[in-house]
């Protein structure tokens, strides 16, 4: 596997590339959150060079050049980013894939930049939030994204009432969420704020993948998972569309670093139970699906490329 990094100052974005030995003329852009993340998002980038597929994974924030939190990111950081996998890699399949937080820059990057031919969202959200601080309470005002310098309409979320890492009960759901799904479930109750800031996966023209759990106790994913899909039969939007949604699934979702080469990061599973309750009360489920979306994922990246 060879290894390439790239920084603002030289190349206009922060990234980690993992590729193949023999090279790929296909790759995915991976977007998953900061530079010093628990998982890297170079492990990531491993895992689809794993199955031959060059990884490139794109730091958000947190890093030389970037905002110190998530606020105000630029969304053109992706068009060097893009250009280097198509000119200096050769890469004629390109995907993008965004877990989380991340799954906002990976559509909007199809929205605005395109040219993916796949794009996978995994415990999304239907619209960008507004930025935070780096003490990760203090709101910024601003969007959680910039496209040209101007700031992409957004949602915001009310914390004042609620701790964003505490677990509360909510009325009708049969398991325990964060302060942070309560916020942004009643941030989704503005309907005129939400048809502003509302993402348009359409505008991609990319095959979609859309994985969540049915109890992701970070945010309401499978109401973002449901209001995209509808979005979309709506329009008569033409390309594949799938949606996965696991029974006592938890937002910690989609394909995982390799198990083998990951053994001590695979040993701290049991201490995302502490932060991820779903995860913690249906953890053997849960692991399960870390390798099934592997698979669904994997499959949507290569099957466009067989036809």
């Amino acid at each position: 596997m060879r290894y390439t990094d790239f920084s603002m100052s030289k190349d206009g974005f922060v990234g980690h590339l993992a590729e193949p030995d023999c090279g790929s003329d296909r790759a995915v852009i991976i977007v998953m959150g900061g530079e010093q993340s628990l998982l890297p998002g170079i492990k990531f980038a491993e895992r689809f060079a794993d199955y031959d597929i060059t990884g490139l994974a794109v730091s958000l924030f947190g890093a030389e050049g970037l905002p110190e939190s998530p606020n105000a990111i630029p969304l053109d950081m992706f068009i060097p980013a893009i250009d280097y996998l198509r000119d200096v890699k050769k890469i004629k399949h390109l995907s993008i894939y965004g877990q989380s937080m991340g799954s906002i820059f990976a559509v909007l990057a199809a929205q605005f930049i395109g040219g993916f031919e796949n794009l996978i969202m995994v415990s999304p959200t239907h619209v960008p939030f507004e930025g935070t601080s780096k003490d990760k309470k203090t709101m910024t005002g601003r969007s959680v994204a910039t496209w040209k310098g101007e700031d992409i309409p957004f949602v915001s979320a009310d914390f004042t009432k609620v701790k964003a890492t505490g677990y509360y009960r909510q009325p009708g759901l049969p398991y325990k969420v964060t302060g942070m799904w309560l916020a942004y479930h009643s941030a989704y109750e503005d309907k005129e704020e939400i048809a502003k800031a509302m993402l348009h996966p359409e505008n991609s023209n990319a095959r979609i993948l859309l994985i969540c759990g049915d109890e992701d106790e970070c945010w309401p994913a499978e109401y973002s998972v449901n209001k995209l899909k509808s979005h979309l039969e709506d329009i008569g939007y033409s390309r594949d569309v799938k949606t996965v949604v696991y029974p006592h699934g938890s937002h910690l979702n989609g394909l995982m670093p390799n198990r083998e080469r990951e053994k001590k990061l695979y040993r701290m599973i049991p201490l995302i139970g502490l932060m991820y309750k779903t995860f913690g009360h249906y953890r053997k489920e849960n692991m399960e699906y870390f390798a099934s979306s592997e698979q669904e994922i994997i499959e949507w990246i290569i099957y466009e490329q067989q036809q």
